[in-house]
């Protein structure tokens, strides 16, 4: 959520930064219904101070000796009794304005930092830079992950139709195995950079959806339980950031690191025709989420920590990729600067996303009330929030049956892979 404060200080700095993402967001209403309130807040304490004045005078007149019934007393009674019914006609009109003024701030995105390059769309996206060329395979005659997963027998589409529907898999032996042996091995790394690992709720409310920016705007895309106020997870990221909803930390406390796996769910709305086969696009699939906590002074080099730390995973499994800026035009909703990590595939001779690493600064925070207190220091500040895929298994398991292809049809396993599968051969 952006600071009214900030909004109503500073309209045009707000206008145009959010301008930057291609969207026409008109701050105007925001700005005139905060003028509204801030005219009955004055109305009102300007009463308030004028009924406790008249309380005061009524009792210290009585205590001096005025009688309780005199026309004087009567008549500050009076204009009481006035004051307290114009108050508890100002109390629904400013929290009907304070409801409207919430309502549209919760539609607004985050402002793109200063250093997230200007641009209406991916094709404006920066490649920051590519690792791993040397890993691309030089084989023409690659099959794509699902048809040589299909034909090793570690995939299965069809009978995940049959359960379910469309854009569902059935991992089967190996295939089975080697999604496990990834989530395993991707937790244990990060877990020996630092992060606490959390096993969250899968299902959540719809107040942690709100707090971490999916909704309302991405009600369409999640999927709810109808007699209950929860949803499927659509990442760790979700469920991990709530953790600490409405609370106050210490400032000493800070950083504090979680990596969590969990199934995500996605309705992928508006996506049909895009990626209808394989990995790649599915309506659940398994991920492996990194959260931060940090001070705002630390933030912006602690994104650049994060996306290190999603660049290992890839690194140690010898998996070739590039990492992309996005620009204001691709800024995801409730960010300010993100990088993409970019897996190869080459079936298809392109580099596809893997991993997504944001940096919130104090939107998330804001939405859902997380907060810090410095010792010896007044008041509190909000925290800023991070979260970066490290990674999407899905995906990543794409990118092995791809990239590690044989020309005898079978697949050899990343070395770091192989302690925990047993095997060095699919």
């Amino acid at each position: 959520m952006l600071d009214i404060k900030l909004i109503r200080e500073n309209p045009q700095l707000v206008q145009e930064r959010l301008n930057t993402r291609g969207v026409n967001y008109d701050i105007q209403p925001i700005v005139e219904l905060s003028k509204q309130q801030l005219e009955l807040e004055g109305k009102r304490s300007q009463l308030q101070a004028r009924s406790n004045e008249i309380g005061k005078l009524v009792g210290q007149k009585i205590k001096s000796g005025v009688n309780p019934q005199a026309p004087e007393i009567q008549a500050l009674r009076e204009e009481g009794n006035r004051i307290k019914t114009t108050l508890s006609e100002l109390e629904p009109q400013e929290k009907e304005i304070v409801a409207k003024i919430e309502e549209l701030v919760l539609a607004l995105p985050n402002l793109p930092s200063d250093s997230t390059p200007i641009g209406k769309s991916e094709e404006d996206n920066v490649e920051v830079r590519r690792w791993g060329d040397e890993y691309i395979p030089n084989n023409p005659n690659i099959l794509p992950h699902w048809e040589i997963g299909e034909k090793l027998g570690i995939l299965n589409f069809e009978r995940a139709v049959k359960v379910a529907q469309s854009r569902f898999v059935t991992l089967i032996g190996a295939g089975a195995a080697l999604e496990r042996a990834l989530i395993q091995f991707m937790l244990a790394r990060q877990i020996a950079a630092g992060y606490v690992e959390v096993i969250p709720p899968f299902l959540i409310n719809t107040t942690s959806l709100t707090a971490t920016g999916q909704l309302p705007k991405f009600a369409e895309e999640s999927f709810k339980c109808a007699q209950d106020d929860l949803w499927l997870a659509p990442t760790a990221e979700v469920p991990v950031t709530n953790l600490y909803r409405g609370e106050i930390l210490a400032a000493e406390d800070l950083p504090i690191y979680h990596c969590a796996y969990t199934p995500c769910f996605r309705r992928e709305a508006g996506s049909y025709g895009r990626d209808m086969r394989g990995l790649i696009r599915l309506h659940q699939f398994n991920k492996v989420e990194l959260v931060k906590f940090v001070h705002p002074s630390t933030s912006f080099d602690e994104l650049e920590t994060l996306v290190g730390d999603a660049e290992a995973i890839l690194q140690a499994l010898k998996l070739p990729y590039r990492v992309v800026e996005l620009c204001t035009g691709d800024l995801g909703f409730a960010a300010a600067k993100t990088y993409d990590l970019e897996v190869w595939l080459p079936s298809s001779g392109k580099y596809r996303e893997i991993s997504s690493c944001s940096n919130f600064v104090d939107f998330q925070a804001r939405r859902g009330d997380i907060r810090f207190k410095s010792a010896g220091k007044k008041g509190t500040q909000f925290v800023h929030t991070l979260n970066g895929s490290g990674l999407a298994i899905g995906r990543t398991m794409a990118a092995i049956l791809e990239n590690y292809q044989q020309p005898d049809g079978t697949i050899s396993l990343p070395e770091v892979l192989q302690p925990y599968l047993g095997r060095e051969v699919l």
